[in-house]
């Protein structure tokens, strides 16, 4: 299972993005996918995560969207509102049904204020 990212940028406050992860290989399901960020110095947290529920991190939810084009293999992430916060390095993960997790290789978001 290979995942790849995309559609990071730059941005100004209040703009909006759109990252793309295209999933490939061979898996039967998906059990869930979503997206992590890695700010400089952080810990990697959760952004979104979509599986029978989906949840989102407290300090993105009403900006932030997570969708799937089941037909594609891709999953998105429509970033809208962004804030300097917004900074960091975007990972896309999937859980295929009886595999462990994989990820993408992350695409960088900066935020201008």
């Amino acid at each position: 299972v290979q995942l790849q990212a995309s559609g990071g940028g730059l941005v100004q406050t209040g703009g909006s993005l759109r990252l793309s992860c295209a999933i490939s290989g061979r898996f039967s399901s998906i059990n869930s996918l979503g997206w992590y960020r890695q700010a400089p110095g952080m810990e990697r947290e959760l952004v979104v995560s979509s599986g029978t529920t989906t949840e989102y991190a407290d300090s993105v939810k009403g900006r932030f969207t997570i969708s799937r084009d089941i037909g594609k293999n891709t999953v998105y992430l429509q970033m809208n509102s962004l804030k300097p916060e917004d900074t960091a390095v975007y990972y896309c993960f999937a859980d295929p049904k009886y595999r462990g997790r994989y990820w993408g290789q992350g695409t960088q978001v900066t935020v201008s204020s």
